[in-house]
């Protein structure tokens, strides 16, 4: 059976990440001079912390190639096929280090690497589709195949409740930033084409906002795939995200509506109160 790797940006829950028998590469998050692995000894809350101490926003960097090189070894010792996903690559180089590890461990016709030319859970949409056909026993052809069909697909978006963070992290001018601030703006972040890109922008509360944003997406969400949903947030106010589940249970389309915490990575660049709707469309 194909084993499937994910870098952490994939946003995926430890529920899902154990029903789907799914490893993950950690990439790493730097506050000052201390280094932190994504998903493991460091929560998005002591981020926000950091960051607004030190009015900056961390820096994060790529998986090491010796973690790579460890997440593979077991599964190319037993000459068994790996895919591996890695967030865009306009914004790291996990997907080249994971190329090296296999290299590393002259794998590389056992380890299949796919830039998801995305990020969160629009990556974790992927990789969990790749995970049910690795347990129906689909080859890595066919596997892959399907993927990069599906990979344009994906509708991924956010909502953000500050520009603080986008700016801080060079994502967003100062004039930007500051307009939103003032006006009570909120963009609409777009994934397209393995880059962020602002779309609309919501003026007001975010409560307001959020489901005003998700109610826009309803012609798409009623052109989903209708097997999954996802609702990726960075801690948001538990009404709020009851309101977009109840909303989208609503719509009668969805046999999952998963929700997931935005990891570390993410939420650096994000900042607290962002929350997205992601699925695939038809």
């Amino acid at each position: 059976m194909v084993k499937i790797i994910s870098d952490s940006t994939c946003d995926l829950s430890p529920e899902l990440v154990k029903r789907y028998d799914i490893d993950i590469l950690p990439l790493h998050i730097l506050l000052g001079e201390k280094e932190y692995e994504d998903g493991k000894n460091i929560t998005p809350e002591e981020i926000f912390a950091w960051s607004d101490e030190h009015k900056t926003t961390p820096k994060t960097s790529a998986p090491s190639l010796a973690d790579a090189v460890e997440i593979m070894r077991p599964y190319v010792e037993e000459k068994r096929e790996v895919i591996c996903f890695s967030i865009s690559s306009s914004m790291s180089t996990s997907g080249n280090v994971m190329r090296l590890a296999a290299e590393d461990l002259e794998a590389a016709d056992f380890v299949t690497v796919i830039d998801s030319a995305n990020l969160s859970t629009g990556i974790g949409l992927l990789v969990i589709e790749a995970a049910v056909m690795a347990q129906e026993g689909k080859s890595v052809a066919e596997i892959t195949a399907v993927i990069e069909h599906l990979k344009p697909k994906v509708r991924a978006s956010f909502i953000v409740d500050t520009l603080l963070y986008l700016y801080r992290g060079g994502r967003c001018n100062a004039v930007s930033a500051m307009a939103g601030s003032v006006l009570k703006l909120h963009p609409k972040i777009v994934v397209e084409n393995g880059a962020m890109n602002a779309a609309k922008k919501y003026r007001g509360k975010l409560k307001s906002v959020i489901i005003s944003y998700v109610k826009d997406m309803e012609t798409d969400l009623k052109n989903a795939c209708p097997e999954r949903v996802f609702i990726t947030h960075s801690g948001c106010d538990r009404e709020v995200v009851e309101e977009v589940r109840a909303y989208l249970q609503g719509l009668g389309i969805f046999q999952e509506i998963l929700e997931t915490r935005a990891g570390g990575v993410i939420s650096s660049h994000c900042g607290p109160g962002t929350l997205g709707v992601l699925f695939i469309a038809k």
